[in-house]
């Protein structure tokens, strides 16, 4: 989160790091977390799986919509938030 200041300043939001072996102070990792669960259990060597199956998963998660995300998915946030930085003045119109 290097970036943590500049992410909270352009999507209004409030920015705070969990105090460690806390997990009730960050319901949205831990569902994702759940979710990854699903691909890869706890435990599982994970170099055994190819980079091909991880994009997959990756590819899954990124684009299965998110309450949190008012329904839309990861994939589109981060598009439009990419789109943002790359021409702020054209939209801001």
């Amino acid at each position: 989160m290097a970036r943590h200041q500049e992410l909270a300043e352009r999507l209004h939001l409030r920015v705070y790091f969990a105090d460690p072996h806390s997990p009730w102070q960050r319901p949205t990792n831990e569902n994702t977390n759940g979710l990854l669960r699903q691909y890869l259990p706890k435990g599982m060597d994970l170099s055994t799986l190819s980079q091909r199956y991880l994009t997959r998963v990756a590819t899954a998660l990124n684009t299965r919509p998110r309450k949190c995300l008012g329904f839309l998915t990861p994939e589109e946030v981060m598009s439009s938030e990419i789109n943002h930085l790359n021409n702020p003045v054209a939209l801001q119109t």
